[in-house]
């Protein structure tokens, strides 16, 4: 079968969540455009971002090691994080190889894309924006706090979230994908600082509301601290709602067994405890419920079964 008659599919986040959806949908017979947030500035990504004012490598260095087909060891060497050293101390091999193909190039997209090639990716990769972005939020109590690192320390409500320098201006590439996909999946992932930061740019939502594509949204399994304290899988959706309008998320992929275990404890002292899945209000929303045992029992924490939500994902496309 020709690449062209694959269905597309396009995956939207970032964060720690995205490289999990993407390890089980790079094996299925799928055409995998993966759309990635660059407002990091936390850690060696915010050093890079400083000195060369180049968008965030480090959700696209998570993603690329996520998709690619190259050895082990590789990949573990594009995803070494130096421990000691002045210059070094922090930062990441596979940050400072996309900055250097980027001055290579002179363009970050086809850095990432040069770097994708090397190790041998399965799929696209696109930036949401090739702009330095910075994300801000606006809390409830008023107060903007400015970087996306700093948001969830705050421990304030978020009203919602804002980028600078506006208007963003988004990848073309990224945006066109989405128009053309057969299905669009969103999350799972931080929710304002790994999710947002991609649907707000201008004409991701034109292009959301275009698409014939079946939008789906990966509820989180867990609260995030600073983030979602307290949300229900409704609260996560409303959210999404209030920055990009109704109608648009039409699916919503939801863990329907009890998380138990001691697991929860190491959670609880950090504040964080399992989403509710609040059905009646989700579908009160218009969305389509789709319930699952989605967790990975194989791991000390709670996460998603990359495998399940992917065959999950797929068999919506014949649906």
């Amino acid at each position: 079968m020709s690449k062209k008659k694959l269905p597309k599919v396009v995956a939207i986040g970032g964060g720690t969540g995205m490289p999990v959806l993407l390890r089980g949908l790079k094996n299925l017979p799928i055409d995998l455009i993966a759309v990635v947030t660059v407002a990091d500035d936390g850690g060696s990504t915010g050093r890079l971002r400083n000195e060369m004012a180049i968008p965030a490598p480090g959700d696209i260095r998570n993603v690329i090691a996520a998709l690619s087909d190259a050895e082990p060891m590789l990949i573990e060497l594009f995803q070494h994080r130096f421990e000691v050293g002045n210059g070094l101390s922090g930062h990441s091999l596979g940050n400072l190889l996309l900055a250097a193909m980027t001055s290579v190039t002179g363009d970050f997209y086809d850095g990432v894309k040069e770097i994708s090639r090397v190790l041998n990716v399965k799929g696209t990769i696109y930036p949401i924006s090739t702009e330095n972005l910075s994300l801000h939020a606006k809390m409830e109590d008023g107060t903007i706090i400015s970087g996306e690192s700093n948001i969830p320390l705050s421990r304030k409500k978020i009203d919602r979230v804002f980028l600078s320098p506006e208007p963003a201006k988004p990848f073309s590439h990224a945006v066109q994908a989405i128009i053309d996909a057969d299905l669009v999946v969103i999350g799972p992932g931080s929710l304002y600082t790994s999710i947002m930061p991609n649907l707000i740019v201008p004409s991701v939502q034109e292009a959301l509301e275009m698409t014939s594509a079946k939008i789906v949204y990966v509820c989180n399994l867990m609260t995030q601290p600073g983030e979602t304290t307290g949300f229900t899988a409704s609260d996560h959706v409303e959210a999404i709602i209030r920055h990009i309008g109704r109608g648009i998320v039409q699916t919503i992929i939801v863990h329907n067994e009890p998380i138990k275990g001691n697991v929860l404890e190491k959670y609880a002292e950090e504040n964080a405890e399992p989403v509710i899945y609040d059905i009646e209000k989700l579908v009160s929303l218009g969305l389509d419920v789709v319930e699952e045992d989605i967790v990975d029992k194989q791991y000390p924490t709670v996460r998603h079964d990359t495998d399940k939500i992917a065959k999950l994902l797929y068999s919506l496309l014949t649906k």
